[in-house]
């Protein structure tokens, strides 16, 4: 309901070559770490958003969407529900083209506002494994 294939297929082929990971830090045992270890495999740039702001897989990290000094495509979130739809809200007012809440995140009003702004969204999914099957 919340991840239609074509929209995955666009932001994991097209519409996303830099995402922002929120919530990435050089902390090895999250979620976060690995994921964006695959995105990069599969040929994205990764730029960690994390209030520590820590270099992470060779990107320099900011501590928030704001700081990030160049265009984002997808804005991929890592926090929990009750902090994702502020995230969502600030992926819009930078100007992402997609937000990508990941699997467990689930804000049905943020993914209500995120789509009405015009932006490509999937919720409550992985890219991690969602890009190997596009092969």
């Amino acid at each position: 309901m919340y991840a239609e294939a074509e929209t995955i297929r666009r932001m994991l082929t097209g519409t996303g070559e830099t995402w922002a990971v929120v919530g990435l830090s050089s902390n090895q045992g999250r979620a976060a770490y690995g994921v964006a270890s695959v995105l990069q495999r599969f040929g994205k740039r990764v730029v960690p958003v994390h209030p520590k702001a820590e270099t992470v897989h060779g990107e320099r990290g900011y501590a928030s969407l704001a700081d990030i000094p160049f265009p984002v495509d997808v804005v991929d979130v890592f926090v929990n529900s009750a902090l994702a739809g502020q995230v969502a809200d600030e992926a819009v007012s930078i100007g992402a083209k997609a937000v990508w809440f990941q699997l467990g995140v689930i804000d049905e009003a943020a993914y209500a506002r995120t789509r009405a702004a015009g932006l490509d969204m999937v919720m409550d999914r992985c890219p991690a494994i969602e890009i190997p099957k596009l092969g």
